[in-house]
């Protein structure tokens, strides 16, 4: 098991090395395919020695080999955090179609969660896609993980989660007269699709919840107004990595149910 989970982690950090490469480009429209990476200050090609996840941050004590720019210490942490959560899920769920899913999902809303911190946008060219490829997925094979019996979500789960995300965030928007982005709709009808209606909702508690919490923070400490742009996108994805990994036992709690 040690080996099978040690296969699991560095996969887990390759993946990662490739989600730093698409958190830097994606935004600005570049191809992540090529050309192959290289520093952003002095533009020299990194070498495959140079590339090794997490390790060749060490080796290389945090700094370009050629020029000594230092390396924001997010790209090591990016691939950590993506070979955690892979190691998670597999040892939550097996191995298994629902597995596989799960672990590209949560990779995409790595990517999401960096954008949209840096950017304040969550870009078409991932939700687009992720919302025709959760809705395909929810309706062939992915079990309701809000169901205590493990039901399959089906096209018909699938199409109702897709509107209840999508329908509900667009509501928010018009009501808040814009307080709401285009993104954040396009993601909550993602995981609708992929996750059912019962997981929008309490996707869209706990990021209400946590986002609510991050704004009084910044009230308290940072001085900043009611009305200051947060970005929502990051609090709604970790509300699907807890609705995914638990949420079939936060509504057992809830409801009483052992």
């Amino acid at each position: 098991m040690i080996i099978y989970y040690a296969v699991v982690l560095i996969f887990g950090l390759i993946i990662g090395s490739f989600l730093n490469v698409c958190i830097h480009r994606v935004p600005k429209k570049l191809s992540i395919v090529f050309p192959p990476s290289a520093c952003p200050e002095c533009n020299q090609k990194i070498k495959p020695i140079d590339n090794i996840p997490v390790l060749s941050y060490i080796f290389l004590l945090g700094r370009c080999r050629y020029c000594k720019t230092r390396i924001s210490i997010r790209y090591p942490l990016i691939e950590l955090l993506n070979a955690i959560f892979y190691v998670v899920i597999v040892y939550r769920f097996g191995f298994e179609y629902n597995t596989l899913f799960y672990m590209a999902l949560i990779s995409t809303l790595i990517v999401i969660t960096f954008i949209d911190i840096e950017h304040m946008i969550i870009p078409d060219s991932i939700s687009l896609p992720g919302i025709v490829i959760a809705l395909l997925a929810g309706a062939i094979f992915l079990s309701d993980p809000l169901s205590f019996y493990e039901n399959k979500l089906g096209i018909i789960g699938a199409v109702i989660g897709l509107f209840a995300g999508g329908g509900l965030f667009l509501l928010i928007a018009i009501l808040s007269r814009g307080g709401m982005g285009g993104g954040d709709i396009k993601l909550m009808a993602l995981f609708g699709a992929c996750l059912g209606w019962k997981a929008v909702l309490m996707i869209t508690f706990i990021g209400s919840l946590l986002g609510s919490i991050y704004g009084i923070i910044l009230m308290i400490y940072k001085g900043k107004g009611r009305k200051a742009k947060v970005p929502f996108g990051p609090f709604l994805s970790i509300g699907a990595v807890i609705c995914i990994l638990y949420g079939r036992e936060i509504l057992r709690m809830y409801l009483g149910n052992n």
